[in-house]
């Protein structure tokens, strides 16, 4: 009877012990996370997290800023959350995905960096370096159409926080590109978006290049607005990205 007891005890800590090991195992693949605002309220957001990841080796870090058509208050019946389109479907395509990546929503239209959008969206993607083990000299910025602009924008009033950025189909203002000249960028549009866009983006990338940067251009030919799809579809992006790290 005592040798039964033992027996008994044995395996019910063994049990707690792998409940506590299944516990304290980080969630992986795209978690929900809450960003409580100033005033009390709290903003949903997406994180996603490589299924490799346990804490113990540092991942790079992307912030993806969706466009204007999944904004919270989009006027529009079949409003998309920021996870389905852009980044999101790409990362689903690719099980071996190894970059930690953060997708917040904006509550109202624009990504400008003075706006309360990127500002939540930076101290979201502070949040997930204090929580995740991440690496300080890479980190990315990309968005698209709306978050194209924002990405111009955000990197430009904070030049030395990433390590390269990837603005789609949303230009910037070229007056100002100098402030980004020494940080990697690869700008993507296709030939058939609006003259707005495709001359904005040709711009900024010859702002670029007249400051001394050597910036990368895909143009997509035959391709409309949506040329994230194809952006984001290109395994050579991550690979580049991967090659740009702050000294």
């Amino acid at each position: 009877m005592h040798l039964t007891r033992l027996l008994l005890a044995a395996g019910l800590l063994a049990a707690l012990a792998v409940g506590a090991s299944a516990e304290d195992k980080p969630k992986t693949g795209f978690v929900d996370k809450k960003h409580k605002n100033a005033d009390g309220t709290e903003s949903p957001y997406i994180v996603f997290v490589p299924k490799g990841y346990d804490g113990t080796k540092e991942y790079p870090v992307i912030l993806f800023l969706h466009g204007a058509g999944e904004t919270k208050q989009a006027n529009k019946k079949d409003v998309k959350l920021p996870v389905e389109v852009g980044i999101g479907p790409a990362i689903k395509k690719r099980p071996d995905f190894q970059f930690i990546t953060v997708i917040p929503r904006a509550e109202g239209f624009g990504w400008g960096a003075d706006t309360a959008n990127a500002k939540r969206a930076l101290a979201m993607l502070d949040t997930v370096n204090k929580e995740y083990k991440t690496d300080a000299k890479r980190q990315y910025l990309t968005g698209l159409s709306m978050g194209g602009m924002g990405t111009w924008s955000i990197a430009m009033a904070h030049p030395d926080r990433f390590a390269a950025i990837a603005p789609i189909c949303g230009p910037g203002d070229a007056k100002t590109a100098e402030k980004i000249k020494n940080v990697p960028t690869w700008g993507f549009v296709g030939d058939k978006d609006s003259e707005r866009i495709v001359t904005g983006m040709k711009g900024m990338i010859d702002a670029l290049e007249k400051a001394g940067a050597k910036p990368k251009y895909t143009v997509y030919p035959g391709v409309g607005h949506n040329s994230w799809d194809a952006a984001y579809g290109t395994d050579e992006l991550y690979k580049w990205m991967l090659e740009q790290k702050k000294k």
